[in-house]
């Protein structure tokens, strides 16, 4: 129930155009990453549990050019929004720089916390 709340109150402040883009600007992947993604992948979550070490940067990058959008197609949050929906480019983005920066074969392998 938690997760769910974090994630709808991130979503009411990155809601409406332009200022959505200034906000996701403003935040840092690891937020995003715990907050939007965390909620499916987090610790025995039936999606898998994934962290930014969980791959290496070659992984990750594939995932993101490549397995992201079909893995991601139907996937919804709690309250039935669509993750490839409520997961703007700009925090897509912001997302996979904190999963590659983090990454198992980085310089600083982290996990999310």
């Amino acid at each position: 129930m938690r997760r769910t709340a974090l994630a709808l109150a991130l979503l009411a402040l990155l809601a409406g155009g332009a200022v959505a883009a200034d906000k996701a600007e403003k935040l840092d992947g690891k937020t995003l990453y715990k907050t939007m993604c965390k909620v499916c992948h987090g610790e025995d979550a039936e999606a898998g549990e994934y962290t930014p070490m969980y791959l290496i940067i070659e992984q990750w990058e594939r995932f993101f050019d490549e397995d992201y959008a079909e893995t991601h197609a139907e996937a919804a949050y709690e309250d039935g929004a669509k993750v490839i929906d409520a997961i703007t480019p700009e925090m897509l983005k912001l997302i996979r720089e904190f999963c590659i920066e983090g990454a198992a074969d980085s310089e600083h392998p982290m996990t999310c916390g």
